[in-house]
């Protein structure tokens, strides 16, 4: 399957997340490779069955202009509703000054993380996308989100210990029940397309991580009808 990547910003250098899928090659995928959002035309989405954008609103990582203009965020929504599979990943979820189409459409608006810290990340519910998946840990950025999509169908949950740390990050220990859940991985149809959101992402060693190896394999395979 070939596959569009669209990474690289200031906070998060495009070479996670292009190691990261390498391994994916030895399994049918192949990835076109924008790291410049100036190399970007809408108009290449159309020659893709699934898009993984892990890029926040900026070029690139020496470049903080935003990139996600009203029409790029529109191809983004009429590539989905006319049958095309987007997989954003972790960066992909902070919002921009100006970004409301695109984040209706992934369905969620980061708030914040605590500090890097061991992320468990488990599956809640029989899914194509959590299909052979099992529980892991590993340190990185966990996200908290706004949801804002009615139709976002959480199939993975992640949860950390308490970190004690100023107002912002203050949180009360994980219970693991629905109120505490923070969405790990979600899915969502759009007209005739399909989006999955992955919030883990911020390190090489969660991409390389098996069982993450597993959820991208079997998202981009379900965001693409196969």
């Amino acid at each position: 399957m070939r596959v569009l990547l669209l990474c690289d910003d200031y906070w998060h250098p495009g070479q996670v997340p292009i190691d990261g899928v390498a391994p994916l090659k030895n399994q049918g995928f192949s990835f076109d490779i924008i790291s410049d959002a100036k190399d970007f035309s809408p108009d290449m989405l159309k020659d893709y069955p699934a898009v993984l954008l892990s890029k926040c609103d900026e070029v690139s990582a020496t470049d903080k202009t935003p990139w996600k203009t009203e029409a790029v965020q529109k191809a983004f929504t009429a590539y989905v509703e006319n049958g095309g599979g987007l997989l954003a990943v972790h960066t992909a979820l902070v919002a921009g000054e100006h970004t409301e189409t695109l984040d209706a459409l992934i369905g969620n608006r980061f708030t914040y993380h605590p500090h890097d810290c061991p992320v468990t990340v488990q599956p809640l519910k029989q899914h194509p996308v959590t299909d052979g998946v099992g529980m892991f840990c590993e340190v990185d950025e966990h996200y908290r989100l706004e949801m804002i999509a009615p139709d976002a169908d959480i199939v993975m949950a992640s949860y950390s210990p308490p970190q004690g740390e100023p107002e912002k990050y203050a949180e009360d220990p994980y219970h693991n029940t629905p109120a505490w859940i923070c969405p790990a991985a979600y899915v969502r149809t759009q007209g005739k397309g399909r989006v999955c959101v992955l919030t883990p992402g911020h390190h090489l060693a969660v991409w390389h991580n098996p069982q993450y190896q597993r959820v991208l394999v079997n998202a981009l395979r379900w965001i693409s009808g196969e």
